[in-house]
């Protein structure tokens, strides 16, 4: 009984300290990163990485926001209107899919999946010419191809299927009576998603949005194929900080720091429904 008593008693301290060694392991890149950020140029190298600034300044910080300023507008311009509009679209899908069931509609989301499958660099050619396209019917040249606009479109597009799958996972967890008494009250399609479904689905909707936010913000190659200078969200222009002769590594990691604010607000502020959207209709559906 001893040692069985000894044993209890240390799992719980072995486990303790392996999750502080994760802990460890995990931080260590992030204390490199805000060490770095706040060394003059000529302390920031490779050789001195671990080492504590011995004199500590704001300067890189002070260069990277210049640098990363426009950037980081046209990513809110370009990840807030894509991810409400995947939100949305995804919503209507998933709803249609688990709750307004027709012919073909197992068949339709099959194909609704495979969209998720298709890697963005067999799209890339295709998707330039249909931006392209667009530019010349409309009559707007840059709003297409080559501006915030045909990049939201892209991403849009190009998260249906994920959105849908998420949604469409979390609704069949909405008892079918709901739906039901909500018809009987007189409630037609879009009444019963708009008082019955959509009020319950905030878990699902912060996962899309933590998925989708993330997703364009961190975008860099569709941004490099499909917007100008002018246009350019924070990843290119994180990827442009680079010196000609020498490499600014303290700009560089204060600049990797603000470029990754955002993402890390929006799961603070969402995280807690993350994993409760996520797993919604693993079990059912």
């Amino acid at each position: 009984m001893t040692a069985v008593a000894t044993r209890r008693t240390a799992f719980p301290w072995l486990r303790f300290g392996l999750l502080i060694l994760f802990v460890v392991v995990f931080l260590i890149p992030i204390y490199v990163l805000l060490v770095t950020s706040f060394k003059p140029l000529t302390e920031a190298d490779p050789g001195q990485a671990w080492n504590l600034p011995r004199t500590w300044t704001t300067e890189a910080w002070q260069v990277a926001w210049e640098k990363l300023a426009p950037g980081l507008w046209n990513s809110v311009l370009l990840a807030v209107p894509g991810s409400l509009l995947s939100c949305a679209l995804g919503s209507m899908n998933g709803y249609v899919l688990s709750k307004w069931r027709f012919p073909g509609a197992d068949v339709l989301f099959t194909l609704f999946l495979f969209g998720m499958f298709i890697p963005y660099q067999g799209v890339m050619i295709p998707l330039v010419q249909l931006l392209v396209g667009l530019n010349e019917l409309t009559g707007l040249q840059g709003v297409f191809y080559g501006g915030i606009p045909g990049l939201v479109l892209a991403h849009v597009v190009y998260g249906i299927p994920i959105c849908t799958l998420i949604f469409r996972n979390y609704y069949v967890t909405i008892p079918d009576e709901l739906i039901e008494a909500s018809r009987v009250d007189g409630a037609g399609m879009l009444r019963a998603y708009w008082s019955v479904v959509l009020p319950v689905s905030g878990p699902a909707i912060a996962v899309v949005v933590i998925w989708q936010f993330t997703s364009l913000w961190n975008d860099f190659l569709f941004a490099v194929f499909l917007t100008g200078p002018t246009s350019w969200p924070t990843t290119v222009m994180l990827n442009n900080i680079a010196g000609a002769q020498a490499t600014p590594y303290s700009q560089q990691m204060a600049a990797a720091i603000l470029s990754s604010i955002p993402t890390m607000l929006i799961y603070v502020v969402l995280g807690r429904f993350f994993m409760r959207g996520l797993m919604a209709g693993a079990l059912k559906g």
